[in-house]
């Protein structure tokens, strides 16, 4: 009897907690993951910004789902704007119109969907930047490392498919962009077009085929791709900077419980609020402006969405070069840039990481800390190349743009921007090089004379000299206070790499 009235007085949780433990491993299974280390660098937060806007993408779209009709049956519009009433359009553009003027909140949402899906691509970017230039890709993680290249790979498909649903003016363009890439194949290109079209161009099935597409097929594969990345990364353990306490073999930062949770439970409101405040106050993909699809026309001025730029200006800078063999033409100057380019680009971010592990010999050593950019030159001027390469690519994909705004030549533009492909990626390369081994010199230099301790002292000759302390004895505002070597971090939890799971001790083979 008195075992039950402390039961009851026992609060609520833990007797819930109890409850549940009985039947699931709470205690057990998930104590352990709940006290699991997680580094609080900012740097780390650029993959929760991918996984947050990927949330909101998902809300958003259901939301829409249920309003918008993917049908290419022609109809005529009677809504609510005054400009389009009573010309002829697809149903898809029809109910694409209706979202935005006669659902309440219903562009909101639609313009919030749209923001998600650039922040979501550019996460992705940014977090694959990260991992790239710190070397977090080497061993144990090549595998997350394609997990990764493959999401950025179906999110830029994703968004594609997303833009062209509502078969306005804008994405038709892009669609018929996206035929003449399928028929500058060679051999196959007209079969290819033919059975992704259902015909010839438009037809009358690729709205309902890429709906499937955008709000089935890819969404499933993206976000089990995600949850698989998720749980690698809680086996594998996050890498973490250098540090006092740091090492190779641990873990140190927040506990997931509820430090971590609450921090990362703060950014993804955070996201979200920032996403809504985006769709309500800058207007993005203005379909009514543009019109519903006509083959016969082309939108002045019209630009894809940034993450697809590159192709838009590699297919642009790319001269006008075609070949005639048995009889089949070869578009060179639409094979290279907009089939040939691309697959290269996603062959190199595959193979990156088993590349480099070969060529420098650490293939079979586990790597749990961060680089810092300037300790690896050759990567980071590789980095540095790419990024100056594709930022040519995005400029050159609006240069009628920019020669109207600037009035120069559109030809003389294309040709500076031709040669800066060439000569952008070396140059950058060249200087990023230089500058992190002056930077590592440096460094050198410091850890040979030591830290200025703030004391001058006047010499024999008459002269004076700063005093110097080891940098290992160093701590801003307490010059002479030693640094434990593995004492973490203030408020920060350490774990072995392994929590979780019982494993004999990591050697390097």
């Amino acid at each position: 009897m008195a075992r039950e009235e402390r039961s009851e007085a026992r609060p609520a949780g833990e007797r819930l907690a109890d409850a549940v433990d009985r039947r699931l491993p709470l205690y057990d299974g998930g104590g352990t993951l709940l006290r699991k280390a997680f580094p609080d660098h900012w740097s780390f937060l650029l993959g929760e910004l991918a996984l947050y806007s990927l949330i909101v993408l998902v809300l958003t779209g259901v939301w829409l789902t249920l309003f918008f009709q993917p049908e290419m049956r022609e109809v005529v519009y009677d809504g609510t704007y005054l400009p389009l009433r009573g010309v002829r359009m697809s149903a898809a553009f029809d109910s694409t119109l209706r979202i935005s003027f006669d659902v309440r909140g219903g562009l909101l949402v639609r313009q919030a969907h749209h923001w998600a899906a650039l922040v979501f691509v550019g996460a992705i970017g940014l977090h694959m930047l990260r991992i790239f230039f710190t070397g977090a890709f080497r061993r144990p993680r090549e595998m997350n490392w394609v997990i990764g290249v493959t999401l950025l790979v179906l999110a830029l498909a994703e968004g594609f498919a997303g833009y062209s649903l509502p078969d306005d003016l804008l994405s038709g363009t892009g669609l018929r962009i996206a035929q003449g890439i399928m028929l500058s194949l060679p051999v196959v290109g007209t079969y290819v077009s033919f059975f992704f079209f259902g015909g010839e161009f438009p037809g009358h099935v690729i709205v309902p085929r890429l709906y499937s597409v955008h709000v089935l097929l890819v969404p499933g594969v993206l976000i089990a791709l995600v949850t698989v990345h998720l749980i690698l990364v809680f086996y594998l353990k996050h890498t973490h900077w250098r540090g006092p306490g740091r090492t190779n073999r641990n873990a140190v930062g927040k506990p997931l419980f509820p430090q971590f949770m609450a921090s990362s439970g703060g950014l993804s409101f955070m996201v979200a609020g920032l996403l809504f405040v985006l769709g309500a106050l800058a207007q993005i993909n203005p379909v009514w402006l543009f019109g519903p699809y006509r083959p016969e026309q082309v939108s002045t001025g019209s630009q894809p969405d940034w993450y697809v730029g590159f192709l838009e200006g590699a297919l642009r800078l790319m001269p006008a070069w075609e070949t005639v063999v048995a009889g089949h033409t070869i578009m060179w100057n639409v094979l290279l840039p907009a089939v040939v380019l691309p697959g290269l680009l996603f062959l190199v971010l595959y193979a990156y990481p088993f590349v480099e592990q070969r060529v420098t010999g650490e293939w079979r050593q586990e790597h749990h800390l961060c680089d810092r950019p300037r300790e690896r030159p050759v990567r980071t001027g590789l980095g540095a190349a790419a990024i100056t390469f594709f930022a040519v690519l995005l400029l050159a994909g609006s240069n009628d743009i920019a020669a109207l705004s600037f009035r120069i030549s559109l030809n003389a533009l294309t040709w500076i921007f031709r040669i800066s492909l060439v000569a952008g990626p070396i140059l950058a390369f060249l200087l990023t090089r230089r500058l992190c081994g002056s930077l590592l010199e440096a460094e050198q230099e410091r850890l040979a004379k030591g830290v200025e301790s703030g004391e001058v002292r006047q010499t024999v000759s008459g002269g004076y000299e700063s005093d110097h302390l080891p940098v290992e004895t160093f701590r801003p505002g307490a010059p002479r206070a030693p640094i434990s070597p593995a004492a973490p971090a203030p408020g920060e939890r350490t774990g072995t790499p392994d929590q979780g799971r019982h494993v004999p001790e990591r050697r390097n083979r």
